[in-house]
């Protein structure tokens, strides 16, 4: 085995091996590119964050969350489908990336990995 290869970037796991151009992780399948984001984090470029389905967020996106959310407080939670607009990219806590506005519950923080692009 490769002593080289990063662990995976979704659930840490150190069994990752090359599968082509790919870094591929035995333990949850998660594929990627060697060297991808890390090396437009190392070029001095921005985090690039990712929706659930693997597009790009940037900025000023619309997005719709993609299962229902359950919110301290309230009896019925973010329903999947919810449509958000104009979100900003933030460094949360806790792996919450996204800075935005949902309409009846108000300003909140999302997680990239719950959300989809529209």
């Amino acid at each position: 085995m490769n002593e080289n290869l990063p662990p995976c970037p979704t659930c840490s796991g150190v069994y990752t091996y090359e599968m082509g151009a790919l870094l591929v992780c035995p333990e949850c399948g998660h594929e990627w590119q060697a060297g991808g984001e890390a090396a437009a984090e190392a070029e001095g470029g921005a985090k690039v964050i990712k929706d659930a389905v693997g597009n790009v967020l940037a900025d000023g996106d619309t997005v719709t969350v993609v299962k229902t959310l359950k919110v301290k407080g309230s009896p019925s939670g973010i329903k999947a489908g919810t449509k958000v607009r104009n979100i900003r990219l933030v460094d949360g806590v806790d792996g919450h990336d996204i800075d935005c506005k949902v309409d009846g519950f108000g300003a909140m923080q999302l997680k990239s990995s719950v959300v989809k692009k529209v």
